[in-house]
């Protein structure tokens, strides 16, 4: 049975840093209250003229230099974001055609904070039953284009930042299972209001802007969460405790601490890297995973679960052996 494992991992973050000491000169806000309610001490900011796709080419090299692969050997790309470069054409053939990939399929996947676990899953499946050799995932966003700078509810939260990794057949798991979900009934608990066939010539009026209840995002990311990482583990037959790491979105630190908590997981075991880019939906788990790789603390034939909660609501989870 053919398997698809992780090859190499990449990121990048934007050069300029907004701390939370710049953010109390724009709104009514603290350090103090951003750090206990979010975790976030600063987030990573794109510069002007600075695509989401300038962002995934250095995430996407550092992650082929990684595996020791070169553009000619990828045969599929896909990206989960929800701030692409255009509307069309998408931007994972904007991506092929920067790196100088060959004609091959190229596409992207938007479902919120989800998009990376979304790519992932698609891409295993290319891989398992043979249609690509090797396929570059990219998770990544420019939110800073559109959070309102005004609204103190959610521009602490969100940050800027791509990671990918390089997808490869392997005889032994890899990525053992993902699983995936979505309920679109919670549509208006977190949403951006206008897109292309809605109004998007309004993003220059005041509610064009991310809108989100929080308590309530709260109170569904944790149950969803614990419910998604349960059921990876159990259809696997793996117990909690097997688990070396837990890779969870980096939303907010309350809600990766609440979701610990649920599966009776020490933060030990956790990877946290929301104090340092905050919210980078699509691009945090990516972000993370290879922020632990890189440092050591993610080992070769460690059993890791990743998991995200976005906008929809959607949600998924990847087991895999690293």
């Amino acid at each position: 049975m053919t398997y698809a494992r992780i090859a190499g991992t990449g990121r990048y973050l934007p050069e300029r840093i907004m701390t939370n000491a710049d953010l109390e000169k724009m709104v009514e806000t603290s350090d103090e209250w951003i750090r206990t309610r979010t975790g976030v001490e600063r987030r990573h900011i794109a510069a002007e003229g600075q695509t989401c796709s300038d962002l995934c080419l250095v995430a996407a090299r550092n992650a082929m230099d990684a595996a020791g692969v070169g553009p000619q050997d990828i045969d599929l790309v896909v990206v989960g974001t929800t701030t692409p470069d255009l509307l069309f054409p998408n931007i994972a053939t904007i991506i092929q055609h920067k790196l100088g990939i060959p004609p091959c399929p190229a596409f992207s996947m938007e479902a919120a904070c989800t998009g990376f676990i979304y790519a992932l899953s698609t891409a295993d499946k290319f891989v398992r039953t043979g249609e690509s050799k090797r396929a570059l995932v990219i998770g990544a966003e420019v939110l800073s284009k559109i959070v309102d700078w005004t609204d103190r509810t959610t521009c602490v939260l969100f940050g800027d930042g791509a990671g990918a990794v390089i997808l490869e057949p392997s005889d032994e798991p890899g990525i053992i299972s993902t699983h995936l979900g979505a309920d679109g009934q919670y549509r208006d608990l977190l949403y951006y209001p206008y897109g292309a066939s809605n109004e998007l010539h309004k993003t220059s009026q005041p509610d064009a802007r991310i809108m989100m209840r929080g308590n309530e995002v709260f109170k569904v990311a944790v149950k969803t969460l614990g419910g998604v990482a349960e059921e990876a583990l159990s259809r696997n037959g793996i117990d909690k405790s097997e688990l070396d790491w837990l890779v969870p979105h980096q939303a907010n630190l309350r809600i990766i601490q609440a979701t610990a908590k649920r599966l009776d997981l020490p933060m030990e075991k956790v990877i946290l890297t929301v104090q340092d880019h905050g919210n980078t939906s699509a691009a945090s788990v990516p972000l993370a995973f290879d922020t632990a790789v890189r440092d050591g603390r993610i080992e070769r034939g460690q059993l890791v679960l990743m998991e995200a909660f976005g906008g929809g609501f959607t949600w998924g989870s990847a087991l895999l052996r690293y």
